[in-house]
């Protein structure tokens, strides 16, 4: 290649990067802020931020919770749903927990390390997807009032599984039991698990270290409605974990804690609560939410409480 080749070649490329540079570089991001600075847009791409009496306390678009330093619900406070972001709402740890539908078996904790004073997760407890669901429905229902029991979750508020061992069909069910476990319930925790027989055989509680994988794992539906009264939303994280909005129906189970702790009737929180739910997007994408955050800073502002 000659060398004047070589430096139009070069001087072409050079010239492509100046135009791309200025046109992606530059030209496209004052443009999209231009666009930003319309009204009616100007606010979403601030970050949708809410502020009391000049200062931000959070957006509008992402969640945060209203608990004590000690994790326990503010009862003036509704409540969001739960979030697998960090510890909570982080924007830093945006996402889910990935635990799926089939994800039904805890992993036990160390006793020897509980003896010691660790905590469960230290002692390398780990809840299945289901036990989430069951603790935390039974912990809302406790909070709210209401029946927090539903379907597969035992009355202590961990997955309803049994691990059936004995011989085999050609399809591969266990006809004869001789030997029924409680997987979720271990001796440490419960000498009584929550069914007592399956089958004609006497169910037993879990043994740490036991092997329990040549059982056919049995879910237990349990008597609970397939109706529960705590709302999915109150025992689920969303994708992102940062998800700022409720359903109507976990608002509505909150109303009356809420209009006690701040010492009105629950109609005039209701009446609060009307006025931030939102309805489907283009009625008909989406379902309708409630903004937590706009709710409370609302409650606090008309109805304030100290503490």
């Amino acid at each position: 290649m000659k060398l004047s080749s070589f430096v139009r070649m070069h001087l072409a490329a050079f010239r492509a990067l100046l135009v791309l540079t200025v046109i992606t570089g530059l030209a496209y991001p004052v443009l999209i802020w231009l666009v930003a600075q319309i009204p009616g847009l100007h606010d979403k791409a601030e970050g949708s931020i809410l502020t009391v009496n000049g200062k931000p306390i959070g957006s509008r678009l992402i969640g945060q919770l209203f608990t004590d330093k000690d994790g326990n619900p503010l009862p003036k406070y509704f409540q969001t749903r739960p979030s697998a972001a960090g510890n909570g709402y982080d924007p830093l740890s945006s996402g889910a927990s990935n635990l799926g539908p089939e994800n039904i078996i805890d992993t036990p904790a160390d006793p020897s390390q509980l003896t010691a004073g660790k905590s469960a997760s230290d002692a390398g407890f780990k809840p299945s997807l289901l036990t989430l669901v069951c603790t935390r429905s039974s912990a809302v229902g406790q909070l709210e009032g209401v029946d927090g029991s539903r379907p597969f979750c035992t009355g202590g508020g961990v997955g309803a599984v049994l691990a059936v061992i004995g011989p085999r069909d050609a399809r591969g069910n266990v006809v004869h039991p001789t030997e029924v476990v409680s997987i979720n319930e271990p001796c440490q925790t419960t000498q009584t698990p929550f069914l007592t027989m399956y089958e004609g055989a006497r169910v037993e509680c879990a043994k740490y270290g036991e092997d329990y994988s040549t059982g056919q794992i049995v879910p237990i539906r349990g008597a609970a409605s397939d109706n529960p009264q705590v709302p999915a939303d109150a025992v689920t994280s969303s994708g992102s974990g940062l998800d700022p909005n409720i359903s109507p129906a976990y608002a509505d189970i909150q109303v009356t804690r809420v209009a006690k702790a701040r010492h009105v009737s629950p109609d005039q929180i209701r009446a609060v609560l009307a006025q931030y739910r939102s309805g489907r997007d283009l009625g008909v994408f989406g379902e309708p939410t409630v903004n937590v955050l706009e709710l409370n800073l609302e409650l606090d502002r008309r109805y304030p409480v100290t503490g």
